[in-house]
């Protein structure tokens, strides 16, 4: 199904949590601090959500031991503002979000950065390609233009890599300095060595090139994009950089180098899912907030 905006899940707070409770315990509620099954729902009006184990004698609600934890922000909102991020194919900004949702900027911002924290490997974390497939590598750089700033002097750019499989899924990283030492260790971590890895002309993939089960190079300097028969060229990986810069030009204008990464995964799991309609998509997410944390003094002091 897709999205539907008068879904009393999103709403009420109760069938919020309802929904939150099946998604995380599908087969009956499990203690997050000692993995026992010997728990009980705690009654009371002050005391709705929460779970006693008999086990441990701890209490917890399905918040615990999940990036919603320690948050003060509604399930309901928390709901909301997942889906909305699942349906938004170039991002959702936290300005917009706050203004959508009804909380402060502040808030928007560290529950937009958490929910990301959800995205990453949501949808697996094994390596891409394998035999007789084709993973693209290739990096681009992203960041506002000279013309657009107030000094006119260049614009800080930020480098992305993306590995892109053919017909499959796309990884994406932000790094620091593109060369071969620093994408060599990224590419052999993200890519089964049985791949054929299909790259530019940069140098800084010919040595990682021979350690795959074969190396194309498509020479754009010389104006070469696809080759005769269509098998060598790159444009599976520029198309994802396409998507990518469309929502940092026109959704979020700006990314922080600290945050980069988390943008990387935002993208990755909705190009991963493509062929998923939004509510498959928010349900994947949301099954991805149980066993992560993200603070705000840790977002902050990297900001």
């Amino acid at each position: 199904m897709n999205i539907n905006i008068t879904n009393p899940i999103f709403h009420d707070e109760a069938k919020a949590l309802a929904h939150l409770e099946a998604s995380r315990w599908a087969d009956g509620v499990i203690c997050p601090h000692c993995g026992s099954d010997r728990v009980h729902r705690m009654e009371g009006k002050t005391q709705a959500g929460m779970f006693l184990c008999n086990a441990c004698r701890d209490k917890f609600t399905v918040r615990t031991g999940s990036v919603m934890e320690r948050s003060h922000v509604p399930l309901h909102k928390w709901l909301l503002a997942t889906h909305i991020m699942a349906a938004s194919k170039k991002g959702m900004s936290a300005l917009q979000m706050s203004r959508m949702i009804g909380v402060t900027y502040k808030t928007a911002w560290f529950l937009c950065h958490r929910i990301r924290e959800a995205m990453d490997q949501a949808d697996g974390n094994g390596p891409l390609g394998g035999p007789e497939t084709v993973v693209e590598a290739d990096e681009t750089y992203v960041g506002g233009k000279a013309k657009n700033r107030a000094t006119r002097k260049p614009a800080p750019k930020k480098a992305v890599v993306a590995l892109v499989e053919r017909d499959g899924k796309a990884r994406s990283f932000h790094v620091a300095n593109v060369n071969a030492k620093h994408l060599r260790g990224l590419i052999v971590t993200n890519v089964d060595r049985n791949a054929h890895l299909m790259t530019d002309e940069a140098p800084v993939y010919t040595r990682v090139g021979r350690e795959f089960n074969g190396h194309s190079v498509v020479n754009h300097s010389a104006k070469e994009y696809v080759s005769t028969g269509g098998f060598k060229h790159s444009n599976t990986a520029e198309n994802f950089f396409s998507i990518f810069k469309r929502g940092v030009i026109g959704t979020y204008h700006h990314l922080s180098e600290a945050h980069l990464g988390r943008y990387c995964r935002e993208f990755d799991l909705r190009y991963n899912t493509r062929e998923m309609n939004d509510g498959e998509r928010a349900d994947l997410i949301v099954k991805g907030f149980v066993g992560r944390r993200l603070t705000y003094r840790r977002t902050a002091l990297a900001a």
